[in-house]
């Protein structure tokens, strides 16, 4: 027997897709995120700072930065998710909170935003709300390391129509990307065994933002230093072609040219 839940309109879609995502998708991505951080952020930042993982999900990357001697905090306004990232990093501090209104005192050395999170911001206004929540977290000179779907990411990813099955799983995904809208949308099923087997359905939505926009926003909300780094080309990361990485300073100060790779223009 399978018994059927659809995600409400006011709750996070992720608190249906939190136990697949740990199980399945969280370490992997999470590792391949950190190899990013390795070299945008690692060597940017002094040992064993503060850093902020805004839309943390389950924790997985917590986890990894705190064996790395981080004091890392986590948000993100799921509470499945945070339920697992509690257990996945039981060191770290997690805070429920929207991402377009979060406060936090000014303490963080670095703040964090991966695996196209922020891209689940549907609007450059909100966008820059996140921003400027960011910009208050964190020290003078902080540095926010971030990634974001381009318009190749979402021409290349958002128009599958793919499964995954496991033994006590299945996850469905049928992907459309609207060029004219500039927004991706995946509807999302999946089946999970519990006691009986049962069935989650949300969609999952995206906008694509142009780096021109992306940069009016970090500069609205008073970032000054910001560069770019294309994660197949700059950073290695292959199977992510069609993503982009964003390192933004408050204040101004300049990454060092030695600890940053080297920026290609992006035609966007």
């Amino acid at each position: 027997m399978t018994t059927r839940k659809h995600a409400s309109a006011d709750s996070s879609a992720y608190d249906s897709f939190a136990w697949f995502y740990n199980k399945y998708w969280g370490r992997e991505i999470a590792a391949q995120m950190l190899s990013a951080l390795d070299v945008l952020l690692v060597p940017a930042v002094p040992a064993r700072s503060r850093i902020l993982d805004l839309c943390c999900g389950t924790g997985r990357l917590v986890a990894l930065l705190g064996k790395r001697g981080f004091k890392v905090t986590g948000i993100d306004n799921s509470r499945a998710m945070l339920a697992f990232a509690r257990r996945n990093a039981p060191a770290a501090r997690f805070i429920r909170a929207d991402a377009q209104s979060f406060k936090v005192s000014p303490v963080y050395q670095a703040a964090i935003s991966t695996f196209d999170s922020l891209n689940h911001i549907m609007s450059l206004k909100e966008l820059t709300e996140v921003f400027r929540c960011v910009h208050a977290a964190l020290v003078e000179d902080g540095v926010f390391v971030f990634d974001l779907n381009s318009e190749q990411g979402f021409r290349r990813h958002w128009q599958e129509h793919f499964a995954i099955v496991e033994d006590d799983a299945a996850c469905v995904l049928r992907g459309r990307y609207d060029r004219e809208a500039k927004v991706g949308r995946y509807e999302v099923t999946v089946f999970c065994l519990r006691k009986q087997w049962q069935r989650y359905d949300f969609t999952l939505l995206e906008r694509c933002y142009s780096q021109r926009e992306v940069r009016a926003a970090l500069k609205a909300a008073g970032f000054a230093t910001i560069s770019t780094h294309d994660a197949a080309r700059d950073l290695g990361l292959t199977e992510h072609i069609g993503r982009w990485f964003f390192v933004a300073r408050k204040k101004g100060t300049k990454i060092a040219k030695e600890s940053a790779p080297k920026t290609y223009p992006i035609n966007q």
